[in-house]
């Protein structure tokens, strides 16, 4: 298994992507601490990948608190010994506001989650990280951060902020043995939706249709193995080759 021995963090691992990619891990072999706001299906997904032979670790946390994520990666680091992997899919997506109504509460909510999210997870592990000569950082960000969502100036700014943030910590620790890349899906599939192969039809692409979460999930689980071993700074698109709108 191509993770056997590795220790896995995903955040907003409940549903959807960071689900899928939790599983997957799984199925290789990671152990897992899994991090998530939503107690139930965050549970399930605990129970689904220990059923998969993991050693799993679920935690409670709302990424945006110092908090919390310090206390998460000191509990779990006491648990496993180190971090190998870190996977920052945690984030806010689903409003779509005007920018002349958007709120500055809005937009300080979304840049605490999307972006202040990924830098006290990545800063909470890093040091381990770069202590052990090895690491694998992947943030998850979309499309909208390359070409801008009309109605979603608040999230596409934070994706944006997100795909700059990896370009730019890839450039001081590569170096040291830990590699960060990005990924920005396109269209994706219902997170609610349970099967992680489930697609259905969407105009953006011109293959015609969503990216499934296991699609999502074996790019960022290809950036995690060491077959990427010489990718880093990097912002891939998984988007079925996108129409650009």
């Amino acid at each position: 298994m191509k993770f056997q021995g590795k220790i896995a963090m995903v955040t907003g691992a409940a549903v959807g992507i960071g689900r899928a990619v939790a599983l997957r891990l799984a199925e290789e072999g990671a152990g897992l601490l899994l991090l998530d706001i939503n107690a139930e299906a965050l549970s399930l997904v605990g129970e689904e990948t220990k059923k998969l032979g993991a050693e799993v670790l679920t935690y409670l946390c709302d990424v945006s608190s110092e908090e919390q994520v310090n206390e998460v990666v000191a509990d779990a680091t006491a648990h496993f010994g180190r971090i190998d992997i870190l996977v920052n899919n945690a984030a806010l997506w689903r409003d779509r506001s005007r920018f002349a109504q958007s709120s500055l509460d809005l937009w300080k909510r979304y840049f605490d989650v999307n972006v202040m999210g990924v830098y006290l997870c990545t800063r909470a592990v890093i040091g381990g990280m770069l202590e052990n000569a090895y690491g694998r950082i992947i943030n998850v960000a979309s499309v909208a951060g390359v070409y801008g969502n009309a109605k979603m100036a608040h999230y596409s700014a934070t994706k944006g902020a997100v795909i700059a943030m990896t370009r730019a910590l890839a450039k001081e620790v590569t170096d040291q043995g830990v590699l960060v890349n990005c990924v920005s899906p396109g269209s994706v599939s219902n997170s609610q939706n349970e099967d992680i192969d489930f697609f259905s039809p969407s105009e953006l692409s011109f293959m015609g249709r969503t990216g499934t979460d296991r699609e999502n999930a074996n790019l960022i689980l290809f950036l995690a193995s060491d077959e990427a071993s010489y990718i880093s700074g990097q912002n891939i698109q998984i988007d079925g080759c996108r129409k650009k709108m």
